[in-house]
């Protein structure tokens, strides 16, 4: 059956009479690669399928979460159960020490962890935990990097490399912005001119290990370590935000991958096998602030729900007695980027791929992209017709050159296979479009 989206744009035009865009997240409206987005009525395994009737196999998996694919059947299975024995009590349950534990068990610098239900209420929580235990009140976050929409994060940079934040959106007050610092990723100088002038009121530097929100960037060598170093000199908080690097790069996440202890983490959900879950934790010291065991307020209804404690402590028992399953995944990823690569290359192209574990992401681009300005420089027009293209094909990608993808262990070989006969279609058709667009 030819690919169409005749259900699906109906249901987005019914959408936007209800819902601001259509959509409860922004980057599900297509925005930035034009078009309509595919409404989806169910998932399994490595594939989507929506209301038209098409499938794709999916390489965004609910954005970084489902790493076993959708709807697996241990995870389903435990779910059941769980509804059956109710959706939330809003009080203690034998789950989440559960899963507290086989978080801690899988990255020990989390000594404490407190569950919440999403990576942007972590990162909110986290930051204020830091404020109050290092008695300071300035943060400083990297250029490119999305810690969730709350008013201290959505900043954007001033008019030098480091300076102080100005509002990244409506609503956010100057007074708050201001007191984030923002600086390019990778860019030590930057970070090292920043602490030389602010560093006694710096609280705490919140990085992603490897930035997932400007397309996939890794640090460069001995970044990180660097990061580490200078926190700890001025006696500053350094938080990973592994909302989608946590159990996803590799099991115990980038800290483990690149030898880093930080004083704070965010995981997302992930760790709780997509469900609305998030949590942060780290050095005990820090974590009894929070309270009740301290002054630092922080509370949520749903938090610890036996829902997400279920699918998560579901989800974390099969990755950690899959043998081979973090290798396995790599390998796979690996391999579709290089075939992704050669059918570039046929057709003239020299694009940027960066990967690591079952992360992966690739720049229109032929010069090396190591922050958002070199990101930036990517050919979103080609990029856009690329997408599209394979979206047609039946391939489902993040509908963003800034935006990472993401393999799972339901992603078969026969699935990598045709993705990479596809791009070789797109590609030609991306050739087309510079042919016309010079």
């Amino acid at each position: 059956m030819a690919f169409h989206l005749n259900k699906s744009t109906e249901a987005f035009n019914e959408a936007k009479q209800y819902i601001p865009g259509g959509v409860n997240s922004p980057v599900r409206s297509f925005r930035g690669v034009g078009g309509t987005p595919p409404f989806i009525a169910r998932a399994a395994g490595s594939r989507l399928y929506d209301i038209d009737s098409n499938q794709y196999i999916d390489y965004v998996g609910s954005w970084g979460p489902m790493i076993l694919g959708h709807a697996h059947p241990a995870v389903v299975e435990a779910l059941v159960q769980a509804v059956s024995n109710g959706t939330s009590y809003g009080a203690p349950t034998l789950l989440e020490t559960t899963l507290a534990k086989l978080v801690q068990q899988a990255v020990p610098s989390m000594e404490l962890i407190r569950m919440v239900n999403s990576g942007t209420e972590a990162t909110m929580s986290v930051l204020r935990l830091a404020r109050a235990y290092t008695k300071r009140s300035k943060i400083i976050k990297f250029i490119g990097c999305y810690h969730g929409h709350h008013d201290s994060l959505l900043v954007k940079a001033g008019s030098g490399a480091a300076t102080l934040g100005v509002p990244d959106s409506p609503g956010v007050s100057a007074a708050v912005a201001g007191g984030t610092i923002s600086v390019n990723y990778n860019d030590l100088a930057g970070l090292n001119e920043v602490f030389t002038q602010y560093g006694e009121e710096i609280a705490a530097v919140i990085i992603e290990p490897v930035a997932g929100n400007m397309g996939m960037v890794l640090p460069q060598e001995g970044y990180l370590a660097a990061v580490r170093e200078i926190t700890q000199r001025y006696g500053s908080l350094l938080i990973f935000d592994e909302v989608m690097t946590g159990f996803r790069v590799a099991y115990s996440g980038a800290q483990s991958v690149f030898g880093i202890k930080p004083d704070l983490t965010c995981l997302g959900k992930i760790i709780g096998g997509g469900l609305p879950v998030g949590a942060y934790g780290g050095r005990q010291d820090i974590m009894e602030l929070i309270s009740p065991a301290g002054p630092v307020y922080q509370a949520g209804t749903l938090s610890g729900n036996p829902l997400a404690m279920t699918a998560g402590i579901t989800t974390l028992t099969l990755l950690s007695q899959t043998p081979g399953l973090y290798e396995k995944l790599a390998e796979k990823t690996k391999t579709l980027c290089a075939g992704i690569r050669a059918q570039g290359e046929k057709y003239g192209f020299t694009l940027q791929y960066h990967q690591l574990g079952a992360m992966f992401g690739m720049f229109f681009t032929d010069q090396p992209v190591y922050d958002y300005e070199s990101a930036k420089q990517s050919d979103i027009g080609a990029f856009n017709t690329f997408f599209h293209e394979m979206l047609k094909q039946g391939v489902y990608m993040a509908p963003s050159q800034f935006e990472a993808g993401f393999m799972s262990a339901a992603h078969s070989e026969e699935d990598i296979a045709a993705t990479i006969a596809a791009s070789g279609y797109a590609f030609a058709k991306v050739a087309e479009y510079h042919k016309n667009n010079k």
